[in-house]
């Protein structure tokens, strides 16, 4: 079983006096309804549990009253005998509430009721939003899928490791080699299998590549029948040619997402609604160009100039050719090689909740990724293997033109540092957690 970060969110959330009713909201298959529902089996008496995508005939509880008298009235019939309403043993489960903006209404109700816990889940990026959201009555919170620390204690790399690895960073010391390779390896192996919780417990329970890329195929398909569900008919064939083009627009050398690369004469009128869909729906991230490298990072960003990345590394890759994943593993990557890590530091980031930036100019200077870390301005750049910071440090000789405080590499290497330039193994970039 997946042990999951929101488990200990939830718990301190139980033990909140006074909490509002909470709202988790995360793509979809990110494990919402798995996680919530073991925490309501582990921590009361009494479950009370609405699927509103699974039964849209719920959503006539809420057509009336939102009074809470009431609504446990309709719940409990139309639910049957075993719902049972106990002050402060039962928790309230509303699934894919968005299907039913009433429902979402009547949190205000049940927060000022207080007599039962509430927790709802969200899908982004669909349903209706309700008339009136109950501000100062939910907490809500996002959920992604595993990101690569919850991926390494699924592989039994425990949370003393973690620490061992994270002292080794943070003082500048080489992680020892045994661990070193272990690490390594299982970092490729994130990078094929992603965090999409069915598709972690697939390979923790066969090891079986095919089957993990079957899984993921399907996740996609799974995508883009919601697009053609959800989406307005006329948008429809528009958003699944933008999510199609995806790993073209990363093949490239300059990796700025070009809407003439989805089809000939495509423009931005036409497609930027389809591109904020996806996003949206928590599908991809951008990652914004920045005017110059500097901090604040968000008021030096260009809107309209942005790389797209997928959310989830694994995903990203099962969109790739067959064989992809075998030469990861063998580290014959050819010309996908820096979308493919490069997607990999973008899924660790996004989901260590850090916003993406990176800067490019005309002239040739280009780096992959700009970030906050330790109050300063770095330049973060990626290796698939090993190789040379040509553009970062043309950037470090100039401190009276970029205000840089220093220069990440990411790639195949150990724990280093020279000058302004730490050299960092990949799979470490989820501890630069100091901003």
């Amino acid at each position: 079983m997946l042990k999951r970060k929101i488990e200990k969110i939830l718990k301190e959330w139980k033990d909140t006096p006074d909490k509002c009713p909470l709202i988790i909201k995360g793509q979809r298959q990110c494990g919402k309804t798995f996680s919530v529902l073991k925490f309501a089996k582990e921590n009361y008496k009494n479950i009370v549990y609405l699927n509103f995508l699974e039964n849209p005939n719920y959503s006539s509880i809420f057509n009336g009253s939102l009074e809470v008298n009431h609504l446990i009235i309709m719940m409990s019939t139309l639910l049957g005998n075993e719902t049972i309403f106990e002050p402060n043993e039962t928790i309230i489960i509303f699934d894919e509430i968005q299907e039913c903006p009433e429902a979402r209404t009547s949190l205000k109700f049940f927060n000022n009721d207080g007599r039962f816990d509430v927790i709802c889940t969200v899908s982004h990026g669909y349903g209706k939003q309700p008339k009136s959201i109950p501000v100062g009555s939910e907490m809500l919170i996002e959920m992604k899928p595993l990101d690569f620390e919850e991926f390494l204690w699924a592989n039994g790399i425990s949370e003393n490791i973690i620490e061992n690895l994270n002292s080794y960073l943070k003082n500048i010391i080489p992680v020892p080699d045994a661990l070193h390779n272990k690490m390594y390896e299982l970092m490729l192996q994130y990078t094929i299998v992603g965090g999409m919780p069915a598709v972690v417990q697939k390979f923790i329970e066969t090891k079986q590549m095919n089957l993990v890329l079957a899984l993921q195929r399907n996740i996609i398909h799974s995508y883009e029948d919601d697009m053609i569900k959800y989406a307005n008919d006329i948008d429809k064939p528009l958003i699944r040619e933008c999510f199609q083009s995806i790993p073209k627009q990363l093949s490239k050398e300059n990796k700025k997402f070009q809407y003439s690369i989805i089809k000939k004469n495509a423009t931005a009128g036409k497609f930027a609604g389809s591109l904020q869909w996806i996003e949206d729906a928590g599908i991809i991230s951008r990652c914004y160009n920045l005017e110059l490298p500097e901090l604040p990072l968000d008021g030096n960003a260009i809107q309209n100039v942005f790389k797209v990345y997928m959310n989830d590394t694994g995903l990203f890759v099962s969109m790739l050719e067959n064989g992809t994943q075998y030469d990861i593993l063998q580290g014959n990557l050819y010309g996908y090689k820096g979308a493919i890590f490069e997607n990999l530091i973008a899924d660790i980031f996004g989901k260590m909740g850090r916003k993406l930036y990176y800067y490019h100019k005309d002239s040739g200077l280009e780096i992959d990724f700009v970030t906050r870390y330790k109050g300063g301005c770095y330049l973060v750049e990626i290796k698939s293997t090993t190789g040379n910071t040509k553009s970062a440090k043309t950037i470090l000789n100039h401190p009276e033109k970029y205000h840089v405080d220093g220069v990440i590499k990411l790639g195949k290497y150990n724990i280093g540092k020279v000058d302004k330039i730490f050299t960092i193994p990949l799979y470490l970039g989820f501890l630069l957690t100091d901003y």
